[in-house]
């Protein structure tokens, strides 16, 4: 079946325990990275994962704390004898603003760079991006501060789903995405433009009818996030955690 790895929890700014928040899916046949974080070489290797192994990387919208680590990514497979293609995915003002800042790098230049290609994902909700051997990947577009997209996953063998909001302020899109969903994981960074509190988070989780929440993306570094599982829970009455680095859900 397949496996979701938490590879980052943390809002933008991360501490030695908390790395920004990104994710692995390892399927039968793709193994696909949501965000990149700041060293998403150092974070696979932790997770025990082959970077090498890598077929897919999906980004949800570019600010720092979830592409930076996008270059090092792409140089370190590279530089690792990388040949096989790389699918890339993202909306199209998220990947224009990546090429460009590859090219800022003068990849182009880079010998017997391996193959990647680009996919542009329509501004349009429950947009198909992935279909595996056991798990199909949708997005929908979000609201942040940039175009940015929720991610609906699905798995072919038990017919479980795993929602991860995005970097978003409570929405009627995130809903729709995360309607009947075994699994939300949601940003609790706290209420403000394009971002949502823990109980915002909550309430997200409500409407949609999920069965378990997890709050992602909350501030760390000398802030202690466990009270944002109570606050989530004046909202909802299903199970709430915390989501923590290197954990893993089979679904």
């Amino acid at each position: 079946m397949p496996r979701l790895i938490i590879l980052g929890t943390s809002f933008a700014i991360p501490d030695q325990q908390h790395e920004n928040t990104h994710f692995a899916v390892v399927g039968e046949d793709r193994f696909l990275l949501i965000d990149t974080g700041s060293n998403p070489t150092v974070r696979l290797t932790q997770a025990g994962l082959d970077l090498l192994k890598l077929s897919d990387l999906l980004l949800t919208h570019f600010h720092p704390d979830h592409v930076s680590g996008t270059p090092s990514l792409l140089m370190n497979s590279w530089l690792k004898g990388r040949k096989n293609l790389l699918d890339i995915y993202g909306l199209e003002d998220t990947l224009k603003r990546v090429e460009k800042n590859m090219d800022l790098y003068e990849w182009a230049s880079w010998p017997n760079f391996f193959p990647t290609r680009f996919n542009n994902i329509p501004h349009e909700e429950r947009s198909p991006v992935l279909a595996a051997k056991d798990f199909s990947v949708f997005v929908s577009p979000v609201r942040h501060m940039i175009p940015v997209i929720g991610v609906r996953i699905e798995s072919h063998r038990t017919g479980q789903v795993i929602v991860y909001s995005g970097d978003t302020e409570p929405s009627e899109e995130v809903i729709r995405l995360s309607a009947g969903a075994d699994i939300l994981i949601h940003e609790a960074s706290g209420a403000g433009f394009g971002h949502s509190s823990a109980a915002q988070a909550g309430e997200v989780a409500r409407q949609a009818g999920v069965n378990r929440l997890y709050l992602i993306h909350y501030p760390t570094g000398g802030f202690d996030p466990n009270p944002l599982v109570d606050q989530a829970s004046q909202t909802f009455s299903g199970p709430v955690s915390l989501a923590q680095d290197l954990m893993e859900i089979d679904f």
